[in-house]
């Protein structure tokens, strides 16, 4: 079933059509992504997938659909697609306050750790030893997404036609095609599609195509040498966190050009420092940023990083969430959706591939992979359980082995 969110339904014999906005509890929704920031390890994918699992399969807070739906949302808007996920539930469920609530959970586990780690690094001059937590807790984040993927194709592939987009999104994303260029191709197609099957006329679709441009037409600008203070680090970071479009790769591409080449606040070997404490920590990676704020200005400087980060990630879902399910009443606007999220589903799943050969190196790691991922599909065991005991395997393994 389809329904605007924003949208009071007059049913109220089924709870389930309760607009889930009343239904959830701003304790609930800190509670939920507190827990999902401190085990989240794997970066974006392994992130969405908790998400889902926690959010559609076990509290039916949203249909698959639904959750797709966003999914297909945060790719077309700069910023961190975790995160923004988290965004876009809580003000589902609870609203405004939810917005700030859910994202700021969701934050908050890694930031504080991020900031702990800082801490420890210019105290001492290197970086904690973590092998053993990521040796074991890899597989079970590989487990995870393919999960996720399959899961979610069943409600993304609708029909042949957006079955083919998706073979086509896989096949571009696996030869080295821009993931933003794959998202939009899939939207493309899907909408060309729903055009020619119906014969509508094109204009529609020209308008679609041009707000969909305005999304993503964001310039970065020409910056200026400036000396470090506070208020200038969150222009920095600001920026930055509002033209983030394509993962990590280009958060290290921005922050590298902008601190380290342009401005020179940090080295090289400091921003693969903070890189790396972003990815051996639970939650969402653009926590880089508080490594890198804490080097430079201290906890005032990690609080201002932060805050620039991930301000535009609140800011473009603010505006854009209400968008999302209306789209659903137009059957063009349905169609370059549909093409959205069976390509963002395609990024997904090449990335899992090629997560998979840094994650399962030996018979242990690939023991832990299928065992979790029966544990998952056959006993749908809770994602936080199995991450935590893949920590445990894997520092117990490492001991051993020394």
């Amino acid at each position: 079933m389809r329904f605007d969110l924003q949208e009071p339904l007059t049913t109220t014999q089924d709870s389930r059509q309760i607009p889930a906005a009343h239904r959830t509890s701003l304790l609930e929704l800190a509670r939920l992504f507190l827990k999902i920031g401190m085990v989240a390890f794997g970066g974006p994918p392994a992130h969405i997938a908790m998400m889902e699992d926690e959010v559609v399969s076990r509290r039916g807070w949203l249909t698959r659909e639904q959750f797709l739906d966003f999914l297909g949302a945060t790719n077309l808007i700069p910023g961190p697609n975790s995160t923004e996920i988290a965004i876009h539930v809580g003000r589902v469920q609870a609203g405004w306050p939810g917005l700030l609530v859910a994202g700021a959970s969701f934050i908050l586990p890694s930031a504080v750790m991020v900031t702990a780690l800082a801490w420890v690094y210019l105290r001492f001059g290197s970086l904690p030893q973590v092998s053993g937590v990521l040796y074991g807790v890899k597989p079970i984040v590989i487990a995870l997404i393919v999960q996720a993927v399959f899961k979610l194709a069943k409600s993304a592939v609708k029909s042949t036609w957006i079955a083919v987009v998706g073979a086509l999104a896989v096949l571009a994303t696996a030869l080295g095609a821009d993931q933003l260029a794959v998202l939009a191709g899939g939207g493309l197609l899907t909408g060309l599609i729903y055009g020619l099957r119906s014969s509508k006329p094109t204009s529609s679709t020209s308008a679609l195509l041009a707000g969909g441009t305005g999304l993503t037409g964001v310039a970065v600008g020409s910056g200026v040498a400036i000396p470090f203070g506070l208020t200038a680090l969150f222009l920095v970071f600001l920026k930055i966190g509002a033209i983030l479009f394509g993962g990590g790769y280009v958060l290290v591409a921005l922050i590298r050009s902008n601190l380290v080449t342009h401005l020179g606040w940090i080295s090289e070997r400091q921003l693969l420092d903070a890189i790396a404490m972003g990815q051996v920590t639970p939650g969402p990676i653009s926590t880089t940023a508080t490594f890198i704020g804490y080097l430079l200005g201290g906890l005032p400087g990690a609080v201002v990083a932060t805050v620039a980060m991930f301000l535009p990630a609140f800011f473009f879902v603010a505006i854009s969430g209400p968008l999302v399910p209306r789209l659903r009443h137009s059957p063009l606007a349905g169609a370059v959706l549909d093409g959205v999220n069976v390509a963002a589903l395609a990024l997904i799943a090449v990335a899992s591939g090629q997560l998979f050969r840094t994650a399962v190196v030996d018979w242990t790691t690939l023991v832990l992979a299928g065992l979790s991922f029966i544990l998952l599909i056959r006993y749908r065991v809770n994602s936080v359980w199995l991450v935590l005991g893949g920590a445990l395997i894997g520092v117990g393994t490492t001991l051993l082995h020394h």
